[in-house]
């Protein structure tokens, strides 16, 4: 008992010390309307932290989700259950619990549409320290880019409310014929291939990236045989 009550004032000087840190909602309404326009002013989704940042106590997340008006899809993070369904839900939830990730390679090509595959796991980009995460769902599978290699190319797009960062599809090829022994070959010259047929696609862009990924003289025999 006396461990218990020792935790429980422990957050409670924790909450009472951040009081003056916190962006509170505005007064005069119901604690939960305040908490779901809060919601909605940040696109719908919100990690705990950020939540509670924005005036939000933890408890009033957990009624709002016992009464269905908010919906926890994963540990520590909540959307409002009236949006309309995610055409990414993994991709949203990665960027919300991850954020300095960038969807890459067979999940990029997938976003792009330059691939028959259908991945199982959510292909990220990491920076070299950046502690291996973990995530309960969805499966992540993790590759490692130097810093030059992991700012160049990158798209942002809202999804869900939700700025996700993804490889654009020249730096995407890129990167799958750096990585070829690990996704296969295979996948690399197919999505090559769309890469190339695809309206707006420019070719010194994607010399550019193979430059920069070292796949300048592997790339170039496929890329003459596509002209």
């Amino acid at each position: 008992m006396l461990d218990r009550n020792v935790y429980s004032y422990a957050q409670l000087w924790y909450f009472l010390s951040n009081l003056g840190k916190m962006d509170f909602v505005n007064n005069g309404d119901p604690i939960s309307d305040q908490a779901m326009r809060a919601f909605r002013k940040n696109g719908g989704v919100l990690r705990t932290s950020q939540a509670i940042k924005l005036g939000i106590h933890p408890r009033t997340l957990y009624e709002l989700r016992d009464t269905d008006r908010l919906t926890q899809i994963s540990r520590g993070v909540y959307r409002l259950a009236d949006l309309p369904e995610t055409t990414n839900p993994d991709f949203v939830l990665v960027a919300t619990r991850i954020p300095e990730s960038v969807v890459c390679l067979v999940s990029a090509l997938a976003f792009h549409e330059l691939t028959t595959e259908i991945p199982h796991e959510v292909y990220i980009a990491l920076p070299p320290g950046v502690r291996q995460p973990r995530l309960s769902y969805p499966p992540l599978r993790v590759f490692r880019f130097s810093d030059k290699t992991l700012s160049a190319g990158i798209e942002k797009h809202v999804i869900d409310g939700v700025a996700v960062r993804v490889f654009d599809p020249e730096k995407t090829v890129a990167d799958c014929f750096k990585f070829r022994h690990k996704i296969g070959l295979d996948v690399a010259l197919e999505a090559l291939k769309l890469c190339r047929a695809r309206k707006g696609f420019q070719l010194s862009k994607l010399l550019r990236y193979a430059r920069l990924c070292r796949v300048g003289r592997i790339m170039r025999p496929y890329l003459e045989a596509l002209s």
